[in-house]
């Protein structure tokens, strides 16, 4: 049960929501009227506080712009009715911000101030939770280092917020994807399984140097052979090759993503053949020459299920055979997306439904 001795709550008294337009969000440029914040200090984290949306004054030896100690999440919440916000699968993002937390020496708050908190302050900006069909409001927990001097080991003090965001589609069209034999983006025993703010970093300028080609996003693969499909900047990939269902497997190196989970535990339960196992891009390349590449998506909490068009390396590229949703991603990204807005069966009991109306 949310009571305000739990949080401490300052509402704005002025909303924004009235300059907002609903019809044209974009993504993660619009932000809600509040945001949730903890302090941890003296080795203990502080009250929760929900309190208007704004600006954080830091000085310039901030530890995080020194050092990155920073980690995120991306969840969404879905409008069902004026009663209830659907909240999806949000008990695996708080797993994995713990595990990245734990990798980068990061203390994180417990679970029932993560999912309590960000279920208050739902309830605080319900209004801002879109009605369009297909927009959904973007939740995005972070913390960072909060030591206010330069020392390169880990800071002492932190800050862990809660921003939300309403927005649109992430990708409003298929993708291209190119991969990369100059660059990585991970290597076992390194921080490639976190949701660390450094892994997004150190992607863009190889993913600039791919758009300036053409491509949408990089197709990242191993580190050691340069071969083994890893996963997308944005996503975890997933390709149909004669009917079955591929994907890399998870060591160390790629982000368990929670849509992927989401994907793998549907296709089995619909008895869709699902291989977690390492996958070449070679072997991509020959399914496609070949015409057994059947689809290929990407999967993930922004993107959701984003069909690829073509993945290309090393100067040959190939088309799957459905360049929008085929029948697996189209199935799997009708079932999640209905899932989310309590239109179909919740095998799985993955949604957690907020009260909106009190």
């Amino acid at each position: 049960m949310i009571t305000d001795t739990t949080f401490d709550i300052t509402k704005t008294t002025e909303s924004r929501i009235d300059q907002v337009d609903f019809d044209e969000l974009g993504f993660g440029r619009v932000f809600s009227d509040h945001m949730l914040e903890v302090e941890f200090a003296d080795g203990q984290w502080n009250q929760p506080r929900i309190k208007p949306y704004g600006a954080i004054e830091v000085p310039p030896s901030l530890h995080v712009f020194h050092y990155g100690q920073s980690v995120f999440e991306g969840a969404k919440a879905y409008y069902v009715d004026d009663e209830t916000i659907n909240l999806f699968r949000i008990e695996k993002n708080y797993e994995r911000m713990a595990r990245s937390c734990e990798r980068v020496c990061m203390p994180f708050v417990d679970r029932d101030t993560f999912l309590d908190g960000i279920a208050a302050l739902i309830k605080v900006d319900s209004r801002w939770v879109p009605r369009k069909e297909g927009d959904v409001l973007y939740i995005r927990p972070f913390i960072s280092a909060f030591d206010r001097v330069i020392a390169a080991n880990p800071s002492e003090t932190y800050r862990f917020y809660v921003i939300t965001s309403p927005v649109g589609a992430y990708y409003s069209k298929s993708v291209k994807l190119t991969t990369s034999q100059k660059f990585i983006r991970a290597a076992k025993g390194g921080v490639g399984d976190a949701k660390f703010a450094g892994n997004y970093a150190g992607s863009f300028y190889p993913a600039r140097k791919a758009q300036e080609k053409g491509y949408d996003q990089v197709l990242w693969l191993d580190a050691f052979e340069h071969k083994y499909l890893e996963e997308v900047g944005t996503m975890n990939i997933f390709v149909v090759i004669d009917g079955t269902l591929v994907t890399p497997e998870l060591g160390g190196t790629i982000l368990p993503g929670v849509t992927r989970d989401s994907v793998i535990q549907l296709a089995r339960k619909w008895d869709i053949p699902v291989e977690e196992r390492r996958i070449t891009i070679d072997e991509v390349i020959d399914a496609g020459k070949s015409g057994v590449l059947e689809e290929a998506f990407g999967a993930g909490t922004a993107a959701v299920i984003a069909p690829i068009e073509e993945i290309h390396h090393n100067g040959t590229s190939v088309t799957p055979g459905a360049t929008e949703r085929g029948p697996v991603g189209q199935r799997l990204y009708d079932t999640i997306y209905d899932i989310q807005r309590s239109r179909t069966e919740d095998p799985f009991d993955w949604v957690r439904p907020i009260d909106v109306s009190k």
